[in-house]
């Protein structure tokens, strides 16, 4: 058993780290002042090839797996972009996992290169504000009507949507009284007509360099050759994508949490109080050293998923676990790196705020840490469903 990165893999991390040097602290905190979407980070990785790290070569991509691609996730994280810099590429990254798999020939060679390109940019509209994590209730409607589907319906949550002119959509094409199983859902991936569909921003705790938004959608018109696979059969379709995502979402936490301990450690060892440096205190340095145990072993548990799912095995339980731990840890490091600065992190200009304020994220997103923790209750267990 090697935990070594290979060669090229190294390579990858420190390559995708000199691109996003340009992009420094500074930068991320003038984006989290003033909001408005990264596009010269997102173009800049885009003309460096890296947008299509895990897509088919035949289409542009670089044809790795998700092993890359969260190394290349956790990476930018890493580098004190955090999530703000890491959710400007994230739907790029794995988001038409399903097109890749489900998709015709004729819907691969439309779409992928675009994305890939970067001439696209694309947003994910699966959640509702009435249905929340019960998504085999979505209530978004698709009405065949010829070659069309139209469609009515909301979407909550759905990042990027101020800037993308593309949209991944789950949309109800069989009545919910009707449904059978997961059966009744259709996945479309289609043009975000602006004449249709009203975005609203919604203002958040952190991360304001990618929007977020509701969605509200009238009588938009979608061409039966936007619709992925068959009809139906769309829930079916994003649940290859759950794992890869939750993979995705932990190495970013990694990331963070890693930034975040950085600065404190730089900070402790250089912050003079009664003549030493307060680094020099196991008050400040056992919390940070739980801190680095801690995010080290939840990335044993990310790259153990990812290595499962370029494997072709099952890896639900590793990477929802991965998710949870990740999660946690990246969370207490940020806290961690608040409390060694002390008021000093309460100061926008540390950045650990801004740290601290993203790490509250990966622990609601994209499932709770409870849901987590049923999953593995019921699935890994043999425990009695309880919700």
């Amino acid at each position: 058993m090697n935990f070594d990165f290979t060669p090229d893999q190294e390579q990858l991390r420190d390559a995708i780290a000199r691109a996003c040097a340009p992009f420094d602290a500074d930068y991320w905190l003038a984006r989290d002042r003033e909001g408005g979407f990264p596009a010269d980070f997102h173009r800049a990785l885009a003309d460096a090839g890296w947008l299509g790290i895990a897509m088919p070569a035949e289409f542009g991509g670089a044809g790795l797996g998700i092993t890359e691609a969260a190394l290349m996730m956790q990476t930018i994280s890493a580098t004190g972009a955090g999530l703000s810099g890491a959710s400007a590429v994230h739907m790029n990254i794995f988001g038409l996992h399903p097109v890749v798999v489900h998709g015709s020939a004729e819907q691969q060679a439309r779409w992928l290169p675009p994305l890939i390109e970067g001439r696209d940019k694309a947003c994910f509209a699966v959640t509702e504000p009435n249905t929340g994590l019960n998504t085999l209730k979505l209530k978004t409607r698709a009405l065949r009507d010829g070659d069309h589907y139209v469609v009515t319906g909301q979407k909550v949550w759905i990042s990027t949507a101020q800037v993308a002119n593309k949209m991944l959509l789950l949309a109800r094409t069989t009545p919910v009284e009707e449904a059978r199983g997961t059966f009744g859902l259709s996945l479309f991936y289609t043009d975000l007509d602006r004449s249709k569909i009203e975005v609203r921003e919604i203002e958040k705790m952190g991360r304001k360099a990618v929007d977020s938004n509701q969605v509200f959608i009238d009588g938009l018109r979608i061409p039966v050759a936007d619709r992925i696979g068959e009809e139906g059969r769309g829930f079916e379709y994003i649940l290859h994508g759950m794992n890869p995502e939750r993979i995705l979402i932990a190495a970013e936490a990694v990331g963070l949490g890693k930034a975040a301990l950085a600065r404190a450690a730089q900070y402790a060892n250089e912050r003079i109080v009664f003549e030493r440096p307060i680094g020099q205190n196991q008050g400040i340095q056992h919390p940070l050293a739980r801190s680095w145990i801690e995010l080290e072993a939840a990335n044993l548990m990310v790259f153990k998923a990812a290595s499962l799912y370029d494997a072709g095995r099952p890896c639900g339980a590793e990477a929802n676990a991965a998710k949870y731990l990740a999660g946690e840890a990246c969370f207490r490091a940020c806290e961690n790196a608040i409390l060694t600065h002390g008021g000093m992190g309460y100061a926008k200009e540390y950045h650990v705020e801004r740290y601290f304020r993203e790490a509250v994220l990966p622990l609601i997103a994209p499932i709770s840490q409870e849901l987590v923790l049923c999953y593995i209750a019921e699935k890994v267990l043999g425990l009695p469903k309880s919700y």
